[in-house]
């Protein structure tokens, strides 16, 4: 599997001077199987650029697009997905409970006139509601994907990739606590993890900050590293950077990670998303 980040910001796009390095879109990342296959994860603000990538490449005939759940920053990027406007073009639509119905209110809330230009029934891909993945796993070109359940305001999924014996596990709007939701507790994580090589993982948050922002939904870096060194994974990637989170700001969150595994005496290796950074699994 290959995966390429387009948008890697959390809350709200932050475009600047201060998150050149790590980026200013929202959470859109791709994946392509070992059949060749894409599959895209969110559609926030870094979406637009990867369906720019794809038209170039003759690669947009037929898209697999998970969403992780409806809120605006994994799926504002939508309208601006070039591929929507061919009608060679095939999507299909899995993840969360709504993530259709989130979509197509991008367009118009209620069908209100005025909200956005077009209306979704004007796209010209053929954009179709698959169930499977909600249902308990999806089986694509030899890859199983498995969902599970987010630590977030009206929930969400994450997504565990696997090909053979390599592993791709996808988390982010995701609280790690003890006290979760059920199924959703800390050490539901750490299984869902386990021995994982690769983990995408909210990091939003510093342990100075999670104590008044219990409750949205997030992650602090020491919790996200605790969870990588219990898992055992064999990298982790820092993901949905704070808006409000400069360049080095991120730099030094990779560098506090890094320092709390090697206390512990874990090998994880730690780096944070940058769009446009490409990893092999």
């Amino acid at each position: 599997m290959k995966i390429t980040f387009w948008g890697t910001r959390g809350s709200i796009a932050a475009p600047g001077p201060d998150t050149v390095t790590y980026g200013g879109n929202t959470t859109c990342v791709e994946v392509t199987l070992s059949s060749g296959r894409t599959v895209i994860i969110d559609a926030g603000t870094g979406i637009r650029k990867l369906g720019d990538a794809l038209l170039e490449q003759n690669k947009h005939e037929d898209l697999y697009l998970l969403i992780t759940h409806v809120h605006w920053d994994h799926i504002s990027g939508f309208p601006f997905f070039g591929p929507l406007f061919r009608s060679n073009c095939r999507i299909t639509v899995d993840g969360c409970r709504r993530s259709m119905e989130g979509l197509k209110r991008v367009f118009s809330a209620n069908y209100l006139d005025g909200t956005w230009p077009l209306a979704f029934e004007d796209l010209k891909a053929r954009i179709e509601n698959s169930h499977e993945l909600r249902q308990g796993r999806l089986a694509l070109d030899g890859t199983l994907v498995m969902p599970h359940q987010l630590q977030h305001p009206q929930g969400g999924l994450g997504f565990r990739f696997t090909e053979g014996n390599r592993s791709l596990v996808f988390l982010t709007d995701n609280e790690l606590r003890e006290d979760g939701w059920n199924g959703s507790c800390f050490s539901d994580f750490v299984f869902f993890c386990r021995g994982a090589d690769l983990v995408i993982h909210d990091c939003q948050y510093l342990p100075e900050e999670i104590q008044i922002r219990r409750g949205w939904g997030h992650t602090d870096l020491e919790s996200v590293v605790k969870l990588a060194v219990e898992a055992g994974i064999g990298k982790l990637v820092l993901f949905h950077h704070d808006p409000w989170r400069t360049d080095a700001a991120v730099a030094k969150i990779v560098e506090r990670c890094r320092s709390i595994a090697a206390e512990s005496g874990s090998s994880v290796q730690i780096e944070a998303a940058r769009e446009g950074m490409t990893l092999t699994v």
